[in-house]
């Protein structure tokens, strides 16, 4: 009696676990449907786009929207737009990182005047849209004389940003605080703690920073319509509107061109993927 009913659980939960499995491929594929559509559609003809919309797989693929998309306009190939939008993500990313492990470092472990008032005004930060300060970073931007450069896409990473601050800062707070007693004890400074001790443990949360801030960077629209007012210094996000004018806009170019944009993304989160789940889970030690 006891073996049928072990067996009668063992063949509902494994009931279970087939049915999980199938929603989770099925939310899986309405996710991806929208990139792989684009994807399919970058490998069709324009004027086959629309007619054929429900069709996933052309049936006669070309790789022309490449060619004519990666050509680009006035003279510029689209190249020069990825290596514009690699320059500033990467800046923007490691600027963001290390901002942000310095700032959580000094919250989680810095005992000094006022550090709990100004731990709620950066909290207090995260409530305020961005688009709520567009307008006045736009003119203290101006003022500064840093309109039609890269700087107001990339030296603000500097400063630091609340969300990336506190997701760090709840990693360090899982580091046993007795490894810095030990070290100060042995004559450590806390700029030889931070840098010897905590950041080789907080790796993969400063990668989870990393990759979230060049994601963030990489897609950067506003931004660059905001600042660049030269077609050379365009990133590849404000790039693609390039291919829409008054005449009409090349879909299959813009196809081409928007799924090439993810590979750098794609490659990031291949390489780093164990190091962004270790730091979104806000374990800092384990064992």
């Amino acid at each position: 009696m006891i073996v049928q009913i072990k067996k009668g659980y063992q063949g509902k939960k494994q009931l279970l676990n087939g049915i999980y499995i199938l929603c989770m491929i099925a939310a899986s594929l309405f996710m991806l449907y929208p990139l792989l559509w684009m994807a399919s559609s970058s490998l069709k003809k324009n004027q086959l786009i629309f007619a054929t919309a429900t069709d996933l797989i052309p049936d006669n693929p070309t790789l022309q929207n490449y060619t004519r998309g990666w050509a680009g306009f006035a003279g510029l190939d689209f190249g020069l737009f990825f290596s514009n939008s690699l320059l500033i993500a990467g800046i923007s990313s490691v600027g963001s990182m290390l901002s942000a492990a310095i700032g959580a470092f000094g919250f989680a472990r810095l005992r000094f005047p006022g550090r709990k008032i100004w731990f709620v005004i950066m909290i207090l930060t995260m409530m305020l849209p961005y688009q709520v300060m567009q307008i006045s970073r736009f003119v203290l931007f101006k003022d500064l004389g840093w309109i039609g450069t890269y700087l107001p896409m990339t030296l603000p990473s500097f400063c630091g940003s609340a969300f990336n601050i506190f997701l760090v800062m709840q990693f360090i707070r899982g580091i046993p605080v007795d490894m810095d007693e030990a070290a100060r004890m042995d004559g450590c400074s806390w700029y030889r703690i931070f840098f010897s001790i905590v950041m080789p443990l907080i790796i993969p949360a400063m990668v989870t920073v990393l990759i979230l801030s060049f994601i963030g960077s990489w897609g950067d629209y506003i931004s660059s319509m905001m600042y660049l007012n030269t077609p050379k210094m365009y990133t590849a996000a404000y790039a693609l509107k390039m291919f829409s004018d008054n005449t009409g806009t090349d879909y299959g170019a813009t196809f081409a061109m928007s799924t090439l944009s993810l590979m750098p993304i794609m490659v990031l989160f291949f390489f780093f993927q164990k190091q962004l789940i270790e730091g979104c889970s806000f374990d800092g030690l384990k064992g």
